[in-house]
């Protein structure tokens, strides 16, 4: 089969090649998926598990990549609950070759049904962004109808996806990004856009949950906006910065079948848009991921037509 892999870490998308690699294999409790789009998140090549296993053993050359939307071509002994031939979406382990690949084996608890609507391209798009912003609203940050949230990079792939989500639960969204991302903003339901390179984040006055993907010094100027009993949730590693009178919590996201299903329903439904950017065939990825123009949306690749 044909697969993108990565052996030297310093060397970034830069060091991915595509070359021939054998078909994986169903282990218990696995199935074997047959890629039709995949998903790729940039800073995956900066994860350690893209390079060891759980052992901390080297495991290069390794397929990155670990969103999917394809179809089951193999079960597992003892794997239930999905069938051969089935329309699935999922969130390949961190630990394991990855989606980039025309195969892909992986614990049949990660996936989802896709529904027959739902084209592959938008399915590969949903499970980190969908999942993470799912997570950090309602598991993490226990967000209530009422509340307010802003939503730091409202206008990618993350952000989009918690600004419609904390809108559809009923909470007042105030979304940040740079000053030609406000009218996406804005199209993704935020009541109101903060500029971070020219508006005061502070005008916004206090909120109770703060939606993270950014880090560093904007995370500290958000952490004190936080009233008391709110929360500041990030998904950019351990957080710098701790409201005085609130939670900070960070995350990885995990796979949930039944989370999934909700975010496909909703997209199904009109409640829930996608924000995809460049699709590009897998023998185009290497070029797409080094292409020098800003990422706008999540970059999906078809790996079959």
């Amino acid at each position: 089969m044909k697969a993108i892999v990565v052996e030297d870490r310093a060397a970034g998308t830069a060091g991915m090649t595509l070359v021939d690699r054998p078909e994986p294999q169903a282990a218990i409790n696995d199935v074997v998926v047959q890629v039709h789009a995949s998903g790729f998140v940039p800073t995956e090549l900066e994860w350690p598990s893209t390079w060891t296993d759980r052992r901390d053993r080297d495991r290069t050359p390794s397929i990155p990549g670990h969103e999917l939307a394809g179809v089951v071509t193999a079960l597992g002994y003892g794997t239930t609950g999905l069938s051969l031939g089935q329309r699935v979406f999922g969130l390949a382990d961190w630990h394991r070759d990855g989606t980039l690949a025309e195969y892909v084996a992986m614990e049949a608890r990660n996936l989802a049904p896709l529904p027959g609507d739902v084209d592959f391209t938008v399915g590969a798009s949903l499970p980190i962004s969908g999942l993470t912003a799912w997570q950090g609203l309602f598991q993490h940050g226990r967000l209530q109808a009422g509340q307010s949230v802003i939503a730091h990079g409202a206008a990618g792939a993350v952000g989009s996806m918690v600004t419609q989500l904390a809108r559809e639960a009923g909470a007042y969204v105030i979304g940040t990004g740079r000053a030609a991302d406000r009218q996406k903003a804005i199209g993704f339901g935020a009541n109101a856009f903060v500029d971070l390179d020219n508006d005061a984040l502070e005008d916004v006055g206090r909120v109770d949950l703060v939606f993270d993907v950014i880090g560093g010094d904007i995370q500290k100027r958000s952490a004190a906006l936080i009233r008391a009993g709110g929360t500041l949730v990030t998904a950019v590693g351990p957080a710098e910065a701790r409201p005085v009178d609130g939670l900070v919590i960070d995350f990885v996201v995990e796979s949930d079948r039944a989370q999934l299903s909700e975010i496909v329903q909703r997209v199904r439904d009109g409640r829930l848009r996608t924000n995809i950017g460049k699709v590009a065939r897998l023998d185009e990825a290497i070029a797409a991921f080094n292409s020098t123009e800003r990422r706008a949306g999540k970059p999906v690749i078809r790996v079959r037509p």
